[in-house]
């Protein structure tokens, strides 16, 4: 049974997944207060537990492959200190209003349709990263195994599923079960490699791989790979994923608060720019130790290399090495996949008018995903991350900049997140022109048109570009594209209720996920709203006109 609405318009039924809280995870709307339950530091263990995917390794031992040590180390630096400043003003919102990243998108800058396309942006990074962790586990399964690639990309999608479905509840235990293993075995191969050979570090700073430049500093190089490590900006919108369900902050638990969404927000940068510095390091360590530079990049070739250092049987530190990597891709893979559903849903439910419920699109995202790995995405990364890079950097740009001028400083746009399609323009060009014009620019620098200087740092155009055009759109249209609507006269015999009933599912929900719908004639809830494709926003129109389109519905 489909998300259906009887003739009249009232009366929409769900499927179970969808009227299943524990499936659902609030998927399309405000994280009501009722169900957040987690601790501060449940809910950041579980943000910092979807990080601990070997794409940062793959990463940092590819561009040290590619550009030699000092551009490698250098533009992850350069990439990391832009990723935690632009993740803190996401965090603090995301769980100040309760909200995902598409939600906070809307009410952003970019407006109710606006933000679908960075739907589709966010869902990219989730399959795309998918596809690299789960070729990570696929080499993983073919060295220890030897189970071909195709059929150990296979597994490493199927296993994912039946843990996602749960969302919330079951990722939560997961990754805090799993998380002091985890630790233990990324940090001990590094501090065993540098006891058992202490000139490592000086191979390490002389690494020059296959760089023009060799070890040494080359502009155009170091830009190519913070650009490369920028593809990693839009990870935010899964650590936004689980702040969500941060507990309100209050004068108790501030401090605890604050520390928990600094930590899991944009913190993840500090410990990923480790991780890829590590695989820089471990690249520079396989290929003394006799791996191939064409492998030098795969993480299960890094560890055994790493965990020989502790075990003097390559049989154990293979065994060791297979484990860990095992362990990190089933920990962040279930984040892809999640976030993915989110996004997914969010797309759909906007474009179709209808919501099968999120754990449809867990099947869609990873079989999006299982066809990258099945194509080899992992021997053209760089080349799939350095063009992603543009269109997400100016995204989070074109947001950020919202978030820190555009409401704070301008104060034209409003100072709260208004996520509810009621509310809202369709398109707001603060945020959504801004997002495109500097996606395009640094797109065509990245093809060469401008020349070798704005193709190397075409993701800096792109995030310059759009923070800047940002609030010189908010200026020139004075913010009035963000709210379509904003009086909630109707729903004042409501407003002592923490509970109201939505007149077309008749479900209750916490009165800020709640609008007061003209053509149902009563309180509706924001998801019934968003897949109410009959109304055409009559509730935006000016009250005679919307008078008589109701009448005539």
């Amino acid at each position: 049974m489909s998300s259906v609405v009887n003739e009249g318009g009232r009366n929409r039924t769900f499927n179970k997944w969808v009227s299943n809280p524990v499936l659902e995870d609030y998927s399309l709307r405000y994280a009501p207060k009722s169900f957040r339950t987690w601790s501060e530091y449940a809910v950041a263990t579980a943000a910092l537990g979807g990080i601990a995917y070997m794409a940062d390794q793959a990463i940092g031992g590819s561009l040290a492959v590619q550009f030699g040590f000092m551009n490698a180390f250098w533009g992850i630096f350069a990439a990391a200190v832009i990723i935690f400043l632009t993740g803190i003003p996401i965090a603090y919102y995301s769980a100040r209003y309760n909200v995902d990243v598409d939600l906070l998108t809307r009410g952003a800058g970019f407006g109710y349709l606006g933000s679908t396309i960075t739907s589709v942006i966010y869902a990219s990074f989730t399959f795309i990263f998918f596809a690299l962790e789960g070729s990570i586990m696929g080499q993983a399964l073919n060295l220890y195994f030897g189970i071909p690639l195709a059929i150990g990309y296979l597994l490493g999608a199927i296993v994912i599923i039946p843990l996602v479905v749960f969302g919330m509840s079951l990722l939560s235990k997961l990754q805090m079960w799993t998380q002091p293993i985890w630790l233990i075995l990324l940090f001990t191969p590094p501090i065993a490699v540098l006891f058992g050979k202490p000139h490592a570090i000086a191979d390490w700073v002389h690494f020059g791989g296959n760089s023009p430049s060799h070890a040494g500093f080359d502009p155009l190089l170091f830009g190519t790979a913070a650009g490369i490590a920028l593809s990693l900006i839009a990870q935010i919108g899964e650590q936004a994923d689980y702040l969500r369900f941060m507990p309100d902050k209050t004068r108790a638990n501030r401090g605890k608060w604050w520390f928990a969404v600094l930590a899991a927000g944009p913190g993840w940068v500090i410990l990923g720019a480790l991780k890829q510095w590590m695989g820089s390091f471990f690249a520079s360590v396989s290929v003394a130790n006799g791996t191939s530079l064409s492998q030098a990049d795969q993480p299960i070739h890094m560890y055994v290399s790493g965990f020989s250092y502790m075990f003097s049987s390559p049989f154990v530190a293979l065994s060791i090495a297979t484990f860990f990597v095992l362990l990190s891709q089933v920990k962040i893979n279930v984040t892809n996949a999640y976030s993915g559903s989110l996004s997914w849903s969010n797309f759909f439910s906007r474009i179709l008018h209808s919501h099968p419920g999120r754990v449809v699109y867990v099947f869609f995202n990873v079989g999006i995903a299982l066809a990258l790995m099945e194509a080899n995405m992992f021997a053209v990364l760089g080349h799939i991350l350095g063009f992603y890079s543009n269109v997400a950097v100016a995204w989070i740009g074109a947001v950020t900049a919202d978030l820190v001028i555009n409401k704070p400083i301008l104060k034209l746009s409003p100072s709260y997140i208004e996520f509810k399609r009621a509310h809202l323009y369709n398109f707001n060009p603060v945020g959504f022109g801004s997002m495109m014009f500097a996606s395009v620019i640094s797109v065509i620098a990245f093809f060469g048109y401008f020349g070798a200087y704005a193709q190397s740092y075409s993701c800096f155009i792109a995030l310059g570009l759009a923070f800047v055009a940002s609030p010189i759109v908010c200026l020139l249209t004075q913010g009035k594209y963000y709210l379509a609507r904003t009086s909630e006269k109707e729903l004042r015999e409501h407003e002592h209720a923490s509970m109201i009933a939505c007149i077309s599912c008749e479900y209750e929900y916490e009165k800020k996920d709640m609008v007061y719908c003209p053509f149902h004639t009563g309180p509706i809830c924001s998801l019934c709203c968003s897949l109410e494709g009959a109304c055409h926003d009559v509730c935006k129109e000016q009250p005679a006109a919307a008078t008589a389109r109701t009448q005539t519905a």
